[in-house]
């Protein structure tokens, strides 16, 4: 097996990197820089908000083995509410967490010798599914990922390829994402002071315990169930 994971810098990508390749899996690993260093490890350096680079990043491969894409790597744009801000980012965050995804998705999958040997794991959030003020751009972002995903799964089913799809939901992940919302202003940002108390509180999931329940969930059949929780999986 091969994982691709994205966003291999830091945070939850590197831990699922880092967490594949104690099993002794083969990890390609995409992002602006890492610092892993190990055996089975190839680094693809790829900027997710550079759409020509994005458009070429493993478009030269051939997989003749089973491969799990992983796409991590995403960014939760300017906080900030809607009819406050001076220019929109939308653009930008669904360049980083949905276009670069995508785009790397038809990579990869076409370049797969046996369709079916492919699975694939979109990172999502809670957030998919329940606007939070200040994060418009973001929520956006993760429900078109939502979507998106689970039409790539049925779709290629209906070409009989029985791939494996996730987008999956990590809970708050004590990562610089978390950094950055905690030091957001309260005048823009009405919950700062929920997620500064889920840290203080000790209920921020470690980056290490996220990767270990996605491998869990990974080793389990698939029984068609693209959305996921990984809090519900202990």
């Amino acid at each position: 097996m091969i994982y691709i994971v994205t966003g291999v810098s830091r945070g939850l990508g590197k831990a699922i990197a880092e967490c594949f390749l104690k099993d002794g899996h083969k990890v390609i690993g995409v992002g602006r820089s890492h610092s892993i260093d190990h055996e089975n490890f190839r680094f693809q350096k790829c900027d997710f908000s550079d759409r020509r680079g994005v458009e070429q990043c493993m478009k030269n491969e051939d997989f003749t083995s089973p491969v799990t894409l992983i796409n991590n790597a995403g960014i939760l744009g300017e906080i900030g509410r809607i009819s406050q801000k001076e220019t929109f980012d939308l653009p930008h965050v669904l360049d980083v967490n949905v276009n670069a995804p995508f785009q790397l998705i038809a990579n990869v999958y076409g370049n797969m010798r046996k369709k079916s040997d492919f699975t694939l794991v979109n990172i999502s959030s809670g957030a998919a599914n329940r606007a939070i003020p200040s994060w418009a751009s973001y929520c956006a972002s993760k429900s078109a990922l939502n979507m998106l995903t689970e039409a790539f799964y049925f779709e290629e089913h209906e070409l009989g390829n029985t791939i494996r799809a996730y987008a999956l939901s990590p809970g708050v992940i004590d990562t610089d994402m978390q950094g950055q919302i905690r030091a957001a202003s309260p005048n823009v940002f009405s919950s700062v002071e929920k997620f500064k108390s889920l840290r203080e509180d000790g209920m921020l999931v470690s980056a290490e315990e996220a990767a270990i329940r996605l491998k869990i969930l990974l080793e389990q059949p698939f029984d068609g169930t693209v959305f996921h929780d990984l809090r519900m999986l202990k």
